[in-house]
């Protein structure tokens, strides 16, 4: 590597960390903001309501990590979450089979279709932003004909509820009642953190978002390894689908969308770039939290549902501001 390209490698870790650093100031501040504004804000039942919201974000933003990461998008998410969900409730409640049964076919039916808008951007070509729109689009509509526009329960399946609400840490510490589904976002976030700077699947992924065509000209299978990761970000979101839905219950076929504006959110606000190459999966987490801090601090203040939504776009336009001046400094 010359000495140019190592200073631009340096100047790029510089303002991955700086980033990172802001996010995780952000978070403190505003943890200190609201729990001075109120003393309902670091209640037990809060706290624990915060990370369960979280748990739910922060998967899909882990999917949405790394696509966006290859310098690539994906607007289904929140939509694929939802079929998965529905897929689970069909096999489970429509069919009867045994639980691992089902959570396979939710995981399964999020590859597929991970696997799908991956063939469509690899294969032919499509862009991402019109690929998983069209596959958003889709998977929305399915949803509603395989449900029959009607939510599925999940009450003959009692064990179900505890993928999201059981907690196995409580049962051992009892004063930790910490719910499964964060427990299962802390363990996706370490095995994907592991996968992404540890594995050639993750050394790929960065070099597909740094520049794809000297990639591919050094022999390495672009179309392969795309597919690949937009297929784990489906199994990823099958997942969220999973916990969403014992959270509730229910598989609802009409929750979902706009869930994948949240994710992307929590990304670039944890420093992962839109222009790809650059990101990280503590940082995610991180801008998750802000994402859930904020939006509960402005509940419990009262704060009405559609400022709620005026405050999470006016963040996503500051976020991509902030990702656009640092890809400048960093050049």
């Amino acid at each position: 590597m010359t000495s140019a390209a190592m200073t631009q490698q340096n100047r790029k870790s510089r303002a991955g960390l700086q980033q990172k650093l802001l996010a995780f100031a952000s978070l403190i501040a505003l943890l200190v903001f609201f729990s001075l504004a109120s003393d309902k804000f670091l209640q037990m039942s809060n706290v624990i309501g915060i990370l369960q919201a979280t748990s739910v974000n922060g998967v899909l933003a882990v999917a949405a990590t790394l696509v966006i990461i290859t310098g690539g998008i994906d607007l289904s998410l929140g939509t694929l979450m939802t079929f998965c969900a529905v897929i689970a409730g069909v096999v489970l409640t429509y069919w009867g089979m045994p639980l691992p049964l089902g959570i396979l076919a939710a995981l399964g039916a999020g590859a597929f279709c991970g696997m799908i808008s991956g063939t469509l951007i690899a294969k032919m070509k499509i862009p991402p932003f019109i690929a998983t729109l069209g596959m958003m689009l889709i998977l929305k509509g399915m949803s509603l004909v395989i449900s029959g526009t009607k939510p599925i329960y999940f009450n003959d399946t009692p064990s179900f509820p505890e993928i999201s609400t059981g907690s196995l840490i409580g049962d051992i510490i009892p004063a930790l009642p910490l719910p499964n589904g964060v427990l299962i976002l802390f363990i996706l976030a370490l095995t994907v953190s592991f996968v992404l700077n540890r594995t050639v699947l993750g050394r790929y992924t960065f070099a597909l978002g740094s520049n794809e065509e000297a990639a591919r000209l050094s022999g390495v299978n672009t179309d392969f390894w795309k597919i690949t990761v937009y297929s784990l970000s489906g199994a990823i979101c099958g997942l969220a689908g999973l916990i969403i839905a014992s959270r509730l219950n229910s598989a609802q076929p009409a929750l979902g969308l706009g869930y994948e504006l949240d994710a992307i959110a929590a990304v670039v606000i944890g420093g992962t770039s839109l222009a790809g190459g650059r990101g990280s999966i503590l940082g995610t987490i991180i801008g998750a939290l802000i994402m859930s801090v904020l939006l509960n601090g402005l509940r419990i203040l009262s704060v009405a549902q559609e400022w709620q939504t005026v405050v999470t776009g006016l963040i996503i336009i500051v976020a991509v501001y902030a990702d656009m001046m640092r890809r400048a400094r960093s050049t």
